[in-house]
């Protein structure tokens, strides 16, 4: 075995090998560095990645969630759509007239400006979406893990808070000026699907932007799957290569 002195950059190795029958001496031996920025995923990969940053900034512009109430005095349904900046009517007296019809239960009425989440939640899209155009331009695999775990995190914790949100606004109620009261009675509406509550039945269901950001996640997910960059067997290593220099034995 060839014994080894490392010097700086070089490592000097002392030692015999043949090669076809010839008696060659390596002299030395010099490690190129490693280059931690290249690419670590297909190009494809990126691609995904950076068409499911973009898709996120739809999320600003169409309605995450709809909520329709129908009942027999309003056949044509009330609906309100919630957005990541706001909460909005389907038409513009919905959401005045929902609020009315809340205060005869003693519910408190639905305003955008004292929900926290739609003045924090944009500032977090940003971020993801600069975090996944980052990883698709960077092309390193552990940024698109990353991205997409936030990008699930914020999903689960969107979905965790609205729920929170529907059953503060549909179990505290103020039954001391309730015109309306029956023991017992919550008006938290669904999650997903559809529930009655009194004489209207209510309606919960993703809507555009819910459905793109699934889309983005899925397009994260494709990324992760496609894998790594593969190279030849026969290529020369782009990192940890070394430069070899040999003379014949004497």
């Amino acid at each position: 075995m060839p014994s080894t002195i490392a010097t700086g950059e070089w490592q000097l190795l002392h030692g015999e090998w043949r090669n076809g029958g010839v008696d060659m001496t390596i002299i030395a031996t010099r490690q190129r560095p490693r280059h931690y920025w290249r690419p670590d995923v297909t190009k494809l990969s990126r691609a995904l990645c950076g068409i499911g940053a973009l898709l996120l900034m739809a999320l600003y512009f169409l309605p995450l969630w709809s909520i329709q109430l129908f009942a027999p005095q309003y056949p044509e349904g009330l609906g309100m759509r919630i957005r990541l900046t706001t909460v909005v009517g389907d038409r513009p007296t919905d959401l005045q007239t929902i609020n009315q019809l809340n205060h005869y239960i003693g519910m408190r009425p639905i305003e955008p400006t004292g929900i926290p989440e739609l003045r924090y939640f944009p500032l977090v899209v940003g971020v993801l979406i600069a975090l996944g155009a980052g990883a698709a331009l960077l092309g390193k695999r552990p940024l698109v893990i990353t991205w997409l775990a936030a990008l699930a995190s914020f999903g689960a914790a969107g979905l965790v808070d609205f729920w929170r949100w529907s059953y503060d606004y549909g179990h505290n109620l103020d039954f001391a000026h309730a015109v309306i009261k029956v023991p017992g009675m919550t008006y938290q509406p669904p999650l997903i699907g559809t529930k009655q509550l009194l004489n209207f039945t209510a309606t919960s269901w993703p809507a555009a932007g819910a459905w793109i950001a699934l889309v983005a996640f899925a397009f994260g997910v494709a990324a992760i799957l496609i894998g790594k960059t593969t190279r030849s067997p026969f290529a020369i290593p782009r990192s940890g290569a070394t430069d070899m220099a040999f003379k014949r034995a004497s």
